[in-house]
Formats: structure tokens, C-alpha cells, sequence
């Protein structure tokens, strides 16, 4: 498989787990811009962008967020495929037209969600089961799809992955080590002691084998990157 160019907008605010996560899980060559600092990418020749998480929500009024949103938002109209993860989800949501909302509750530790579709081998979630294991935390999430943009899974807590055109987004963290998970599941000291230590006793070998099923969709969004890449040169000649 073809190693494409992806655009990596890092909204971390610097945590240094997430660029290794995302480099260790994407067979791709990453560019790498740090989108709470201001940088963003000043065209739009790549292969593919990715957007990562954050402890920001996309409503924030904040200069760097509107920015981000708008150049996915252009990003999009240029078909360059995308690929939104937590707050990167959301951000693809805001950017096509969707809503982003506070949802009261925070979704935190090993989760299981639901496909809402058939597979059929051709979406993000392709070869995944029908209900799967995940890793989740946020405290926001999309209240209203984009128009024209299809449900791919849900939980209680609402959307979990959705697609337009060449727009994914996925709310779960299928990028998350068991050190990264324990390590944010620590920093939310805004809830009770007591949650925090059941989501880290959950933080075991069987549940991040079972989470692992999830991480094949970056395999796919990289499939789907050349596929889109090879139609568009065909195209050209």
C-alpha cells in the first residue's frame, strides 16, 4: 500500500502522545502542524488530513478554532478526504454545517458502540463488527449531522462516526495506547474519585484487545486516501 501525504493537525495543545499515537497507527508520512498555536497548512496539497483531539470544544470562542474550522471547511470543497477524531470529529462536523453541543455528561473509559449500517466493505468501518469495544472521552458531541452526511455509529451518548462524501469522523479514540488512556482518564479531576479509578481498572489487556478491532479503520481512511488519489490522477488523464 502506497504511503499518502496526510496533513496532520495536532490540536493537543502539545501532548506529546499524540503525535506518536497517530504516527505508530497511520501508514502514511504525516506533516505535522500544531493548529492551537495558529499554524495551519497554507495550501491544500495533500493527500489527506487528519484532526486530532483536544481538551478544547470546536464552540469555543477562539481565534485558532474558527481558523481550523474554516480551512477544513475549504478543504472539503477541494475534496481532499478527511479524517476527524474526538474533537477532530467534531471540528469535520462544525466545518460541513453540523452542530457541536455540550452534552451535559462525560463519556469516559471502554465503551461499546453500534455500527447503524450493513458493512459493506466500503466505509471507515469497514471489517469492523457489528458492535465494538472503544476507548472514549469527551464531554461534547454532534447534536446535528451536516446535511447530507450518514450516521455510521452511536451509542448512548449519541453519534460515534458519520461520513459525507469524503468526510469521516469518528468520536472514540482508536489511536489510544493503555498509557495514554490511563493518563487522560487521571486528568479529569472534575469527576468523582471514585469514576476515575473505575475507568482505570478497566484499563485492562482484554479490554484494549478487545479496542484494537477499532483501529483498523486508519488502515481504511489510508485505502481510502489512494483510491481517491488514483481516481483523481485517472481523472486528470
Amino acid at each position: 500500500m502506497t504511503r499518502p501525504r496526510l496533513a496532520f493537525l495536532d490540536a493537543s495543545h502539545g501532548d506529546s502522545s499524540t503525535s506518536r499515537n497517530f504516527r505508530r497507527e497511520l501508514d502514511a508520512d504525516l506533516v505535522e502542524f500544531d493548529v492551537t498555536d495558529g499554524r495551519l497548512p497554507d495550501h491544500f496539497d495533500y493527500d489527506g488530513v487528519v484532526i486530532s483531539g483536544s481538551s478544547s470544544s470546536v464552540y469555543w470562542d477562539e481565534p485558532w478554532i474558527r481558523n481550523l474550522v474554516s480551512w477544513v471547511a475549504d478543504a472539503d470543497e477541494r475534496g481532499v478526504p478527511l479524517l476527524g477524531v474526538c474533537f477532530g470529529h467534531q471540528v469535520v462536523a462544525a466545518a460541513l454545517g453540523g452542530t457541536v453541543e455540550d452534552m451535559g455528561a462525560f463519556e469516559l473509559g471502554y465503551n461499546e458502540i453500534e455500527r447503524t449500517r450493513p458493512d459493506d466493505g466500503n466505509d471507515i468501518l469497514a471489517g469492523i463488527g457489528e458492535r465494538f469495544t472503544v476507548f472514549t472521552s469527551h464531554g461534547d458531541r454532534v447534536t446535528e449531522l451536516p446535511s447530507g452526511a450518514e450516521l455510521l455509529a452511536q451509542n448512548e451518548f449519541g453519534v460515534h462516526a458519520f461520513r459525507r462524501n469524503h468526510a469521516f469522523g469518528v468520536q472514540f479514540h482508536p489511536e489510544y495506547d493503555t498509557d495514554t488512556a490511563e493518563a487522560i482518564a487521571r486528568q479529569k479531576d472534575f469527576l468523582p474519585d471514585e469514576r476515575i479509578r473505575s475507568v482505570v481498572d478497566g484499563i485492562t489487556p482484554e479490554n484494549y484487545a478487545a479496542a484494537c478491532e477499532a483501529k483498523r479503520l486508519f488502515d481504511n481512511f489510508v485505502t481510502y486516501v489512494n483510491r481517491t488519489n488514483a481516481g483523481s490522477v485517472e481523472s486528470a488523464a
